[in-house]
């Protein structure tokens, strides 16, 4: 049996060893003593300064990204957030239904000019239409969403910015979390975050090596490939989020081989370009798939800045990505690499301030599940337990199923405990009665 099992298994034959000595408190009349009660979970934030925040770093830029991806991954997983981290989230929406990065005084007005962004909105959104019991802020977001779409249907960083791929996609997630086509979602000139997308993607006049990968933008009229845009485009173009189901069908084996850019040499096929949603994604899988044989199962940084290294964050992103689009062959292999001793994942999940980085946890618990394998055994590691740490004690935790099985080894010895027990206490009771007759005669 494993730690947990073990664990597991105990924690089933105390739960059976309160209800028997409840029963035997009922037959003997007599009240169970206090220091028998169980304690109640501490629903204590990391952080102080923000009690029911995940994480101890500052939250300025991530505060509500971070709790949104949270929930989103301990959702996937049967984890329910701790009532005070959903009221905290829901807290940090503006008036007007947008969310900001982080706002200290929720009391002080929101400036919707300088305080409200798309990605924070619609992370927002899907975190909260998952958890459930949020309606009225989930249309309220989805309102705002809608309210500031550009006219070519897409979404920039900031109100009223030109659009770019990751915004729009973080937009397409909020929809379709909502339950609603993302394809329905026309703006003033009657254009969809579809029509946005396709204007981001490269290709058969780019490289070789770029086609199908989708820019944040245009830079300077120039579309550039971008793996971060590509892997949120190419999960968005098939009308998802950041939540993606396990990949493989119902057995969990079904592969879709990645199928690359078809472009001929010469005339409209040298400039041919995916002509829907679709189509786009599936281009877009092929190119993040090359890249990331290329890095024999991850990407390499590549923002401006950024040190040289793996790039965990967009792997995972990647992972995620290829599993919405049934590749679980390509984003098993950059899995793998993710979970392998020597990727260091773990290292940059952990944070600079080694107590758990809430969104790198999260990223990697949604990549896991897309792909259908266990956030809880990642190469040996828990990281449903890790993300759970950083944040209030949730209001409750799905049993595994090796929990299930302990629980059923566990149940016939708790029963005849119980029996036991309360065959124990009722001859107690008899021999109280006795007694008192005999006193009384």
């Amino acid at each position: 049996m494993t730690r947990r099992g073990a664990l597991a298994r105990s924690g089933v034959l105390a739960r059976k060893g309160a209800v028997a000595l409840a029963g035997a408190a009922v037959l003997s009349a007599a009240a169970v003593p206090a220091a028998l009660a169980d304690a109640s979970p501490s629903a204590a934030s990391p952080n102080a300064a923000a009690p029911g925040l995940y994480g101890s770093a500052d939250p300025k830029f991530d505060g509500v990204f971070r709790q949104s991806l949270a929930f989103l991954a301990q959702h996937s997983t049967g984890v329910t957030p701790a009532k005070p981290a959903i009221d905290w989230l829901a807290g940090q929406q503006c008036a007007d239904g947008g969310f900001p990065g982080f706002r200290a005084d929720t009391g002080k007005p929101c400036d919707a000019a300088k305080d409200e962004f798309p990605d924070q909105t619609a992370a927002a959104v899907q975190a909260l239409a998952a958890v459930g019991g949020r309606g009225r802020q989930v249309e309220k977001g989805l309102a705002w969403l809608k309210g500031h779409q550009n006219g070519d249907g897409g979404w920039g960083m900031n109100p009223g910015a030109e659009s770019n791929a990751n915004s729009t996609a973080a937009a397409v997630g909020a929809f379709a979390a909502a339950g609603q086509d993302p394809a329905q979602v026309r703006s003033k000139d009657g254009k969809s975050p579809y029509d946005a997308l396709l204007t981001f993607q490269l290709g058969c006049d780019a490289p070789e090596g770029e086609r199908g990968a989708f820019a944040w933008a245009p830079q300077k009229g120039k579309l550039n490939a971008d793996n971060f845009a590509s892997a949120a485009a190419t999960t968005a173009a098939l009308g998802k989020g950041y939540l993606v189901e396990p990949a493989g069908g119902a057995d969990g084996k079904e592969n879709k081989p990645v199928q690359p850019l078809a472009c001929s040499g010469d005339g409209d096929g040298a400039k041919a370009k995916p002509k829907d949603a679709p189509s786009a994604a599936a281009a877009s899988a092929a190119y993040l798939a090359k890249k990331l044989d290329a890095g024999r199962g991850h990407l390499e940084a590549s923002m401006p800045g950024a040190p040289k290294g793996p790039d965990y964050g967009t792997t995972a992103d990647s992972v995620t990505a290829l599993a919405a689009g049934g590749h679980r062959e390509a984003a098993g292999k950059a899995l793998d690499w993710l979970k392998s001793a020597d990727s260091k994942t773990l290292a940059w999940a952990e944070g600079d301030n080694r107590k758990g980085d809430p969104g790198r946890l999260a990223k990697l618990v949604l990549a896991a599940r897309a792909v259908g394998a266990d956030p809880r055994d990642f190469g040996g590691t828990d990281l449903v337990q890790k993300l759970n740490a950083t944040g209030p004690a949730p209001e409750s935790v799905a049993t595994s199923d090796e929990e299930k099985k302990d629980d059923e080894k566990g149940s016939s010895s708790g029963n005849w405990w119980f029996v036991a027990v309360a065959f124990v206490a009722a001859v107690g009771v008899g021999f109280l009665f006795s007694n008192r007759r005999k006193k009384q005669r």
